[in-house]
């Protein structure tokens, strides 16, 4: 019988860092050139935007439903007016309790009166907005949002949307169902071209003739002119003071996490009632901290990156670990209950949007719930001394400071 090689690869003692056996990632293939070697087709382009699974950490570990898709790769819907690009569930396998949608409307382009089968939650990430719905009551809003604010629009609620000068507007919309496509929506146009014209006649009170010219086919996105005062909309549509609001100015709202590293800004019904089925957060990440260790044990969490970059390790049953990287205009996801970071890599301040179909946000800090166990209990499992334990944080930080 052969004697054991005790210094065989398959022998080696993991260490910190590297722990899994067989042991993975390049950097045990220093001595073993050929392993890493690719030479069949290579988009050397895509390869630069991913430098953490080209080369993974040595921690990550096996593989899992790919979490990273991006509003960059989605083919964009143009009309006069404006466009739209959207990333659903059929798109991103992952994504089966949020669907995208990236849509910008020029100065008077207009979102033609429409409404959905899903609940419609939206942030304004440039410009200006006129929007307009009904609530359930069959009370009118008019309200104008800008950068950082939100609009939230139950299902099966008549709303358009409309850009204001000087710059139009452009902004996120999150529908509480994966499934959901910016294509699939009911028209107001589509309705009246489709519904006999003696039944629009009888309906509204009116001659026939009345509906001769209407459009015999959607709108969807189109050219106008751009709204004059919000009072006198406001006046033309019936509004009334009070009410729940439609809108809610989240980047002017107080962070519930803030220091060195960056910020935590959350809305839900809690401080936000209109949104039922959403819950979302405001993170930014200043370079070099990171999105503490955390999970979300009531929704999954659908990011939008609008600014900065940064790399993301998902730590899943199994185990399995995978870190991938994300810049603006990529989108992530993160199943409930599965542990994750989100670490600034770049030089310019990361900005990320969080949403979450559910009525109110939560997380479950890693520090907080260590700082909140008997030291010796935390000490047998990690092996780290109860007076070290003792210097770690207390609580929540949502973003890690800088140091």
């Amino acid at each position: 019988m052969e004697p054991t090689d005790d210094t065989s690869p398959h022998h080696e003692t993991p260490t910190f860092g590297d722990p899994d056996l067989p042991q993975e990632g390049e950097v045990n293939t220093v001595d073993d050139p050929a392993a890493t070697v690719m030479t069949g087709p290579q988009n050397p382009v895509i390869e630069s935007q991913f430098p953490n699974q080209m080369d993974a950490p040595a921690t990550d570990i096996s593989t899992q439903q790919f979490f990273w898709s991006s509003f960059n790769i989605s083919p964009r819907r143009v009309q006069r007016g404006g466009w739209a690009r959207e990333l659903t569930q059929p798109d991103f396998g992952i994504s089966e309790e949020i669907a995208g949608v990236n849509m910008y409307l020029e100065a008077g382009g207009i979102r033609e009166l429409h409404w959905h089968q899903t609940a419609e939650w939206a942030m304004m990430t440039r410009g200006h907005c006129r929007i307009t719905t009904l609530s359930r009551n069959g009370l009118p809003s008019v309200d104008d949002v800008e950068e950082g604010d939100l609009w939230y629009f139950p299902p099966g609620l008549p709303h358009s949307l409309q850009g204001l000068g000087p710059d139009g507007a452009e902004f996120v919309l999150a529908f509480d169902d994966g499934a959901q496509s910016e294509s699939n929506t009911l028209l107001l146009t589509d309705w009246f071209a489709h519904t006999p014209p003696e039944v629009l006649a009888k309906n509204f009170g009116v001659a026939q003739e009345v509906f001769s010219d209407i459009p015999l086919h959607n709108l969807w996105i189109f050219p106008g002119d751009v709204p004059g005062p919000l009072d006198a909309d406001r006046a033309a549509a019936g509004v009334q003071p009070g009410g729940e609001a439609v809108i809610f100015r989240l980047s002017r709202s107080t962070p519930v996490y803030e220091n060195s590293g960056g910020s935590i800004r959350i809305a839900d019904s809690t401080n936000y009632p209109a949104s039922k089925t959403v819950a979302a957060g405001l993170v930014t990440i200043e370079p070099g901290a990171m999105r503490e260790l955390h999970w979300h044990p009531n929704a999954d969490e659908w990011q939008y990156w609008l600014k900065g970059q940064g790399r993301m390790t998902v730590f899943n049953t199994g185990p399995h670990a995978n870190t991938t990287d994300f810049r603006a205009g990529d989108v992530g996801v993160v199943k409930r209950n599965l542990g994750h970071y989100v670490e600034n890599t770049g030089s310019e301040t990361a900005v990320v949007l969080e949403t979450f179909r559910s009525d109110h946000y939560e997380e479950v800090s890693l520090a907080n719930w260590l700082s909140h166990l008997p030291p010796s209990l935390v000490s047998a499992h990690l092996g780290i001394p109860e007076e070290v334990l003792a210097t770690f944080p207390r609580g929540t930080q949502g973003i890690t400071p800088l140091r």
